[in-house]
């Protein structure tokens, strides 16, 4: 199941670093790229490997996170970081400004030839090429999931966002129904600054659990909860989806393809199938 939080560390921060497991995130994105500068970049690849390699019966226990790294999107500091982050324990790479199907390609090899075959490629969409090409960078074999980068994005765009955030709906619905096309999990929403005004946080997560997003990426240990909040049906809704299920179980053996509910709605599959994925939701 896709985590709900996504919470990014920067891998030159030890100490944020140690403390990042406990802070209630489903997965954790330690960051190589952005939130490292320039000259951090060759110490924080040690920090990494020294955390990776530290942590990695704890970080196989049921419960713990999962560890993703973001990594560099040119060659030259990419091969480096995934020398630093490929060993044993690490559930996925973060492509930062992935753009083209080659460059995603050429880090899929990569992640092959470590030997270690349950590393997972999230490309992270920031660019108007990006947004141009996320099907065919969607389609690379190896690719696992898909996240909007909506900082990058927004500069990249000369974008600038109102309350309601709506001045990017196409490129978030078109991630959507990408991944919905290709196979994928419902992708990954994007980050937002607003940490402090957790209210403006939460109205913004819910829009995006409208469209079909399953988790969200967090800057900050505070916005942590809300997403898991968001993102967790509640009991009643699994209550509801657990009963129609059972419903459209029977009416299947009675041989009817649609049946009217509880609430006196009609019910078809498809209505079921989202029944369903309440459900698999509500196991997380």
């Amino acid at each position: 199941m896709t985590p709900r939080s996504w919470l990014f560390v920067p891998a030159d921060d030890a100490a944020r670093l140690d403390k990042a497991a406990g802070r209630g995130a489903d997965a954790l994105i330690i960051d190589l790229e952005d939130g490292v500068t320039p000259s951090a970049k060759a110490a924080a690849r040690v920090n990494l490997r020294n955390y990776l390699n530290e942590n990695a019966p704890r970080l196989r226990e049921v419960g713990a996170p999962k560890i993703w790294v973001r990594i560099n999107p040119t060659p030259e500091l990419f091969q480096a970081d995934l020398d630093a982050a490929l060993v044993p324990g690490l559930s996925g790479i973060v492509l930062a400004k992935a753009e083209r199907p080659q460059q995603v390609s050429m880090v899929v090899n990569r992640i092959q030839q470590s030997g270690l075959p349950d590393v997972g490629l999230m490309p992270l969409i920031e660019t108007g090429l990006a947004v141009f090409s996320v099907a065919d960078i969607a389609a690379v074999p190896g690719v696992t999931h898909l996240q909007v980068g909506e900082a990058d994005l927004r500069a990249d765009l000369g974008v600038t966002f109102g309350r309601e955030e709506s001045e990017l709906t196409v490129v978030r619905q078109r991630v959507v129904i990408v991944c919905a096309a290709l196979g994928l999990p419902a992708p990954i929403a994007p980050v937002s600054v607003e940490f402090r005004d957790l209210d403006l946080f939460a109205e913004s997560t819910g829009r995006l659990a409208r469209m079909g997003y399953v988790g969200r990426s967090c800057i900050h240990p505070a916005q942590v909860d809300v997403v898991n909040a968001l993102f967790t049906p509640s009991d009643d809704d699994i209550a509801t989806a657990a009963r129609l299920v059972t419903q459209a179980d029977a009416a299947a053996a009675a041989g009817q393809g649609a049946f009217v509910d509880d609430a006196g709605r009609m019910v078809d599959e498809a209505i079921v199938r989202t029944a369903r994925r309440t459900l698999e939701m509500g196991m997380r």
